[in-house]
């Protein structure tokens, strides 16, 4: 079986690494954000997650009111990651 296409393989060649602070793992989540302090309601920035960080980053944002969503990042276009 050729797993050279699975989503995580494509991340990892597209350099789309989980934002995690020290971690290099390929992304899986899109975690879609804004602070409603500095940025306009429609406004939305992106931090990267592998499934091991995904709840951590989900948490952090979420206690400060940032959290808009949270997308597995298969289901992203590609022009989404620019």
């Amino acid at each position: 079986m050729d797993d050279s296409h699975t989503p995580l393989r494509e991340a990892a060649r597209n350099g789309l690494v989980c934002s995690a602070k020290g971690c290099r793992a390929p992304a899986t989540w899109a975690l879609a954000w804004n602070n409603p302090k500095l940025h306009t309601p429609e406004r939305r920035k992106t931090w990267l997650a592998c499934d091991e960080h995904r709840e951590y980053l989900s948490t952090f944002l979420s206690a400060r009111g940032f959290l808009r969503e949270t997308t597995p990042l298969a289901d992203l276009h590609p022009e989404s990651h620019r």
